[in-house]
């Protein structure tokens, strides 16, 4: 009898210990089609996943398994990327249309099956395929495991915040008719909180986010940047907040009264509510550091309302001003990563592949006897070396890598630009031999495990911006950034190997430098480009090829019977 006794013990134990390491299965369907909403003053019929935009908030813990059923019945191709998630071994489910799967056609669908590995913290997903994320998008929150806790003290209640950016206007027809006329798109007509304008645009302070906060109590802040081109400062009036999260990668807490996000990026902040009872906005306007370019200068508000206050005008945060570089590179820079926690990696040290990359604007041929709106009567383009990208449409890249499909793309993008000249040298910005670009689908391929260094270089050539690079299917440590042109005897001797901030996006500051580096673990084709969708859309991407490991658990499984065909 106490042998079964003891048999049965441990029979048990054996059963809660499997079902502590069992992973839960999250379900979702999403439903993508026409909605029509009304928004400063206007109503407009644009694209939503289950009737909302932002669409559904998705929780779940590291380790989870995600299946997301997507039925595609609006009137444009859609693919839904889950940005940041390492997609390990499951590269046909990252989303990236025309990179790693053919988009869903009207009446199409398909089902998105992956593992949350390694990952904890604030990420979100969004459409893939023209302007369709200004309104197909929403988060994605990573507990860490229920027998595990933050590596910060636990907030007594947090609040997902997803800045968007709205257009009056129908978003595809917006970019279509700038490709078409080869100039720059219509500016948008308001940013976002939470899917709403706030109190200074016409026709929303009744809609106006609102949070709740109680004296004395310690809130989490889950930021999300998902417009379109724009990177945004955020700043709660008369409130510090402390940075502990970026990109779902844990940082070194970080006090500041002002943040910075790209699009793309995420980050996490504590606001402890220790200011009089009252009203006081939320804020959220743009850096644009790109001279003499019209961009929307407008600002978006939420209300952090106090229990009790009486308050009926909220009190205003003093906002950077639009070009304020020196409080953007003041936050970007002083980042670094909590080391040692469960998700942190160490820096590389033995580096295989060495690159430098120039990122940024160019002209491509108007055609014989044409005259386009980009500057010298050519089309803008955007680029990275001088390639500008274009996707295939037959067959996404990484099918034709998974079946050795010659002619979709090419492997000779090169590890150095075929062009060398002063980057940042103003007078050099409509050099015709410099400016001109041609379209192409070339790449990189990567050896599985190499360790890939590259420094990004920005350029004056139609003009500087600060390019929010993201990478799929991996993370990078940034070593170091600047500005002016990279210079190697001087700038290796700044790089962080200790903490740096590790990240899957990155903003290049405005006429300057960054230098990354990661290890090519994730076998499939990762796509790498700029988060401003109107660059994207003018070529300024690129992706690597990332061989198998020669081992069950470092190849790539063949796509799912669903997979869509284009």
């Amino acid at each position: 009898m106490a042998r079964l006794l003891q048999f049965l013990a441990l029979a048990f134990a054996l059963l809660a210990s499997l079902q502590l390491v069992s992973p839960t299965v999250v379900t979702h369907t999403f439903h993508v089609q026409n909605l029509t909403v009304q928004k400063l003053c206007q109503e407009r019929v644009v694209t939503a996943v289950n009737g909302n935009t932002p669409g559904p908030l998705l929780y779940v813990h590291e380790g989870d398994h995600l299946i997301i059923h997507v039925i595609n019945n609006s009137p444009y191709n859609v693919t839904i990327h889950w940005h940041g998630i390492f997609q390990l071994l499951s590269g046909w489910a990252d989303g990236a249309g025309y990179a790693t799967q053919c988009p869903l056609q009207t009446g199409q669908s398909y089902t998105y099956k992956f593992n949350i590995t390694n990952q904890e913290g604030t990420l979100w997903w969004h459409a893939h395929v023209k302007w369709l994320r200004a309104t197909v998008y929403g988060g994605l929150i990573i507990y860490p495991r229920q027998d595990q806790s933050y590596p910060f003290r636990k907030p007594d209640k947090e609040f997902p915040i997803i800045l968007g950016e709205w257009w009056n206007d129908n978003v595809i027809d917006v970019d279509d008719q700038a490709l078409a006329k080869g100039g720059a798109p219509n500016i948008s007509n308001a940013y976002l909180i939470n899917g709403q304008p706030g109190d200074f645009y016409p026709c929303s302070s009744n809609g106006t986010y609102k949070v709740q906060f109680t004296e004395g109590q310690t809130y989490l802040l889950r930021i999300i940047n998902a417009a379109l081109n724009s990177q945004l400062f955020f700043k709660i009036a008369n409130h510090n907040m402390t940075v502990v999260s970026i990109d779902a990668v844990y940082t070194e807490p970080y006090p500041t009264d002002v943040i910075l996000v790209a699009p793309g990026q995420t980050t996490d902040v504590l606001v402890k509510a220790d200011q009089p009872v009252g009203s006081y906005y939320m804020a959220a306007r743009p850096y644009d550091s790109t001279s003499g370019v019209t961009f929307d200068n407008t600002t978006t508000t939420g209300i952090v309302i106090y229990h009790g206050s009486k308050s009926s005008t909220p009190k205003m945060p003093t906002m950077p001003d639009f070009n304020d570089t020196t409080t953007a590179h003041k936050f970007n820079s002083n980042l670094a990563s909590l080391v040692h926690t469960r998700t942190w990696r160490p820096v590389p040290t033995e580096v295989d592949e060495h690159m430098f990359m120039t990122i940024g604007l160019g002209l491509v041929s108007c055609g014989r006897n044409a005259n386009c709106a980009g500057p010298l009567g050519q089309r803008l383009a955007a680029s990275i070396s001088n390639f500008s990208f274009e996707f295939p449409t037959n067959m996404s890249m990484l099918q034709a890598h998974f079946y050795n499909i010659s002619r979709i793309y090419n492997a000779t993008f090169p590890d150095q630009p075929l062009e060398t000249f002063d980057y940042t040298n103003s007078s050099l910005s409509l050099d015709q031999s410099l400016v001109m670009t041609t379209k192409s689908t070339t790449v990189k391929e990567l050896r599985f495990n190499s360790t890939v260094e590259i420094v990004f270089q920005d350029t004056s050539l139609v003009g500087f911006d600060n390019h929010p690079i993201h990478l799929h299917g991996l993370n990078f440590h940034v070593l170091a950034q600047g500005f002016g042109n990279y210079n190697a005897l001087v700038d290796r001797k700044k790089f962080n190997f200790r903490n740096p901030q590790t990240r899957n996006t990155i903003g290049v500051p405005v006429g300057g430098w960054a230098v990354i580096r990661f290890m090519a673990n994730n076998p499939g084709v990762w796509l790498m480009h700029c988060h401003l969708e109107v660059h994207l859309s003018w070529g300024l991407a690129t992706a690597f090829v990332v061989d198998n490991g020669g081992t069950p658990s470092s190849t790539l499984p063949p796509p799912p019977s669903d997979f869509p065909k284009c």
